[in-house]
């Protein structure tokens, strides 16, 4: 029975990661499999991969045959140089001891690489999220200085009809007074006129005229 190591996708729409798997060659992608190996999630930065390492070493060494997406997977993770260090001390060209310690060596090496594009990530968001927050903070200044503005000219514009509608009171106070005091300065200027009656006594000096001119005829 041919071995393949392939991927079996899982996840949603929009959101799939993937089981490793050992299956047979003829089975459908997405159908039975003889046994999981592993999880390969590529929605990450970098991609997340957990791979039970001796399982995936173990069908590689009975023959089967990884898909070219697994094989890089296996490869990253050093399954293939494994296999190879393996190869190597069952032919007497190394020891198990060196293998270990050349596999222990490139490890390291990866790791810190894997670890340099992390931090290369997390740098490259934190500015990313920096640069977001500063513009937003740029935006929120310019809002705030337009409703400072706005709150100003209101102000302003406030101010300015508190001191029209003051002056038109105070100018309408003034000419009550002003009015109020030629209404209290016209009886006094009236009051002449109500001695008039002396000017009426006239007709009556004029009627005793008469009597006096009837004088001479008694003396005639």
């Amino acid at each position: 029975m041919a071995t393949r190591l392939r991927l079996q996708r899982r996840g949603r729409k929009g959101y799939a990661f993937y089981s490793i798997v050992a299956a047979d060659a003829r089975a459908p992608r997405d159908g039975r499999f003889i046994e999981k190996v592993g999880t390969y999630n590529p929605n990450t930065d970098p991609a997340t991969v957990d791979l039970n390492f001796d399982r995936a070493l173990y069908w590689m060494e009975v023959g089967a045959q990884p898909t070219d997406t697994v094989r890089n997977i296996l490869s990253r993770e050093g399954v293939l140089l494994m296999k190879h260090l393996r190869g190597g001390v069952r032919k007497g060209a190394l020891t198990e001891e060196q293998a270990q310690a050349k596999f222990d060596a490139w490890k390291a090496e990866h790791d810190k690489k894997v670890q340099a594009v992390v931090d290369k990530g997390s740098a490259a968001k934190a500015a990313a999220l920096k640069e977001r927050l500063d513009a937003e903070r740029e935006i929120n200044k310019k809002i705030a200085e337009r409703v400072a503005d706005k709150k100003a000219a209101e102000a302003a514009a406030k101010a300015e009809a508190e001191a029209a509608e003051a002056a038109e009171t105070a100018t309408e106070e003034a000419a009550e007074e002003a009015v109020a005091e030629v209404q209290e300065e016209a009886p006094a200027a009236e009051q002449p006129a109500e001695e008039t009656p002396a000017a009426e006594e006239a007709p009556a000096a004029e009627e005793e005229a008469p009597a006096a001119e009837e004088a001479p005829a008694a003396e005639a």
